[in-house]
């Protein structure tokens, strides 16, 4: 079954934020505890404005404030939180329609200004926008001597369908 572009995205960023989640929890956090609390902030809100973007594409208000809590999550708090947040995404993406997909959500940012997306652009941003900030923290993880996944597309492509790799 050949998966929409959407479908495949979403699947992938699932995949990649548990690789980062991983690697994040690998960071000694006594010699890199500044870093650490950083890494997690910047996971944090990636995934609030998931959450906003979730709350926008139902229709429902989301409660948020800021584009990030006040308070610093556990990383083991967060990851969970995010882990269902994904399936979530999964679970949308898949149900939705072309029609659905195409239709023009009027909502207010958090800093009160109004906007208007289809739900198809606000779920291209929930991409776009954790896949600029995983590559923020990917930065950091190389300041710290840690490895950061590879955050590609086609890695998780190839992952996923080894098939795609069979020669031409």
């Amino acid at each position: 079954m050949a998966a929409t572009l959407l479908q495949s995205l979403f699947r992938q960023k699932a995949s990649i934020n548990e690789e980062f989640f991983a690697v994040i929890g690998k960071v000694d956090a006594d010699a890199h505890a500044a870093e650490r609390h950083a890494l997690i902030r910047l996971m944090n809100h990636i995934f609030v404005v998931d959450r906003i973007f979730a709350a926008h594409l139902r229709g429902e208000p989301h409660g948020y404030t800021a584009t990030n809590t006040p308070e610093t999550p556990t990383l083991e708090a967060l990851r969970d939180a995010v882990s269902a947040s994904d399936r979530g995404y999964i679970e949308l993406v898949d149900a939705l329609t072309p029609p659905q997909l195409a239709q023009a959500v009027a909502f207010v940012f958090t800093d009160g200004q109004p906007g208007r997306m289809s739900r198809e652009e606000m779920l291209g941003h929930v991409i776009t926008h954790g896949s600029y900030h995983r590559g923020e923290v990917g930065q950091m993880l190389k300041r710290i001597a840690a490895a950061p996944p590879r955050d590609l597309f086609t890695a998780y492509l190839h992952r996923v369908e080894p098939q795609r790799r069979a020669p031409i």
